[in-house]
């Protein structure tokens, strides 16, 4: 098998025992198995969960805590509990590691997402194992990824991963919960992720994680949706366990294999992350460049701007109908696009009296 770049996702509950605190035998097993496809010259990113589930022990708590404050305080004790952990395992195997702590924030910025994906970069070019969670310890409400499970489809797409593996303690998707119903159908292999596959879908996250099927269910339509095109939701045991999910005998649901399109950094993060600024309305005419010729969006196209925006803004692209068919980075700021609207690109070009004439390029364009 060549060289692949793989993203394994580990939940809180397969890092832990009953009581909530960490389980060493359990992030040994999850080390040894990351270990084996090291050997075999593999890029591997791990997501971790496991801090607040590892630490609130250590707190005094009795059950994991409901409040912000309580959970925060938990997390700052047990990532440390949790990195130092993985250290320990991996150095028994010459393996380095590097913890990296994200927020929210930290994909919608755009500099600092260009940053993250420079970091992985590098770490796996000195063959050092990313270990990521989210900071919980400070991160709010307003700039969670709501669980690990998104936060690994999300780092997926980033670092173009080939494969990405959400490990559970259920062993794949079921039509219901086969913990209630014995009959519950599997679904060994999934094409792509559906509508009903997403009401079918409970959530049944275990009482340490904060994520059920749902939100695995989720993710994995995030990840297809940027480009990875190998997804396994299941679970597994011993050392060889991940080497068996890359050869197709895990025991789970298999999601992809197809081949698709894969995003580029900058789509990206106009698709998934930044924020809209204005609005700009484009002509039939434009929709049909946009949609069937893979043109950049010129200002003779444009009808209308709605918004208060710089260059640089990204924006929602509109037919007249008001159907949204795109975002995209724009070059002009909302007041030189209204002077410019509708004029041709000779005399949009003297009027702005700028080194390119493209309202929107398409390598800054996307098509939704």
């Amino acid at each position: 098998m060549s060289k692949k770049r793989i993203v394994v996702k580990i939940g809180s509950s397969s890092l832990t025992k009953n009581n909530g605190e960490l389980h060493i035998g359990k992030l040994t097993e999850h080390t040894e198995a990351i270990v084996e496809l090291k050997k075999k010259g593999h890029d591997i990113i791990l997501i971790s969960s496991g801090a607040v589930a590892a630490g609130f022990k250590k707190l005094g708590y009795p059950t994991r805590p409901v409040k912000i404050a309580g959970k925060q305080a938990a997390a700052a004790v047990g990532q440390g509990l949790l990195i130092q952990g993985y250290t320990e395992a991996f150095q028994k195997h010459s393996i380095a590691v590097a913890q990296l702590l994200l927020t929210r924030n930290d994909f919608v910025n755009q500099e600092q997402y260009k940053n993250a994906y420079a970091t992985l970069t590098e770490l796996l070019k000195r063959d050092v194992v990313p270990i990521i969670n989210e900071n919980d310890s400070t991160s709010i409400e307003e700039l969670t990824f709501g669980d690990n499970d998104m936060l690994s489809a999300l780092v997926s797409g980033l670092i173009h991963a080939d494969h990405l593996i959400i490990l559970t303690d259920i062993n794949g998707l079921y039509d219901e919960d086969p913990r209630k119903n014995k009959d519950a159908k599997k679904y060994h292999f999934l094409p792509e992720i559906t509508g009903n596959l997403l009401i079918e879908a409970k959530e049944n996250g275990s009482k340490l994680g904060t994520g059920g099927m749902k939100s695995k269910i989720n993710a994995a339509k995030t990840a297809f949706s940027l480009g990875v095109n190998n997804i396994f939701i299941g679970s597994g045991y011993g050392a060889t366990k991940l080497h068996d999910i890359l050869l197709g005998k895990g025991d789970g649901t298999y999601i992809g294999k197809s081949e698709r399109k894969v995003l580029n950094n900058k789509k990206q993060w106009i698709a998934f992350h930044s924020s809209s600024s204005g609005k700009i309305v484009i002509d039939t005419g434009a929709v049909q460049a946009l949609l069937n010729k893979g043109r950049s969006l010129l200002p003779v196209g444009i009808t209308e701007v709605y918004g208060s925006f710089q260059e640089g803004a990204v924006v929602e692209i509109i037919n007249e109908k008001g159907k949204i068919i795109g975002k995209g980075q724009v070059n002009y700021s909302s007041d030189e696009l209204l002077e410019i609207k509708g004029k041709d690109s000779c005399d949009a070009k003297k009027f702005t009296n700028k080194a390119t004439v493209e309202a929107i390029h398409r390598d800054h364009l996307l098509i939704l």
